[in-house]
């Protein structure tokens, strides 16, 4: 089986919308939150790609939402890597409250020189950090 990095948040009273449950919004600042501490858990601290002239840029972002979170909730932000292509890759977060599955996120990545929007292959290091946390299913 794949690793699986897991980041633990507690919900905060301004993420939450006049029904107490977290805003949809919000899940995405998570899923970029536990996309980067994801990175640093493989290697792969962001400033370093960066430093390194490799940039990756959001082509697609979805959720599906089963379940709302709410205030002072503890949830874990299960993140792996459901694809690496040539250029790109798309990984997988589920926000999970316990056993119950809240939301499903997925996230589509392409590589680029950093500082432009010009499509690179993805550097062979990258892949090899990130290689251990590819899964094809959830």
């Amino acid at each position: 089986m794949a690793e699986r990095y897991v980041h633990t948040l507690r919900v905060r009273y301004r993420e939450c919308d006049q029904q107490g449950v977290v805003f949809n919004g919000h899940y995405f600042s998570w899923f970029d939150d536990v996309f980067t501490e994801g990175l640093r858990e493989a290697g792969l601290p962001y400033k370093e790609i960066i430093d390194a002239g490799v940039d990756m840029v959001v082509a697609e972002a979805t959720a599906r939402y089963r379940s709302g979170a709410r205030f002072d909730d503890e949830v874990d932000l299960h993140w792996w890597v459901t694809r690496l292509g040539n250029t790109g890759m798309t990984t997988r977060i589920d926000v999970m409250r316990g056993d119950d599955l809240l939301v499903e996120g997925e996230l589509r990545y392409v590589f680029v020189d950093a500082g432009t929007t010009n499509k690179r292959p993805m550097p062979d290091d990258i892949r090899a950090k990130l290689e251990p946390y590819v899964a094809s299913d959830g």
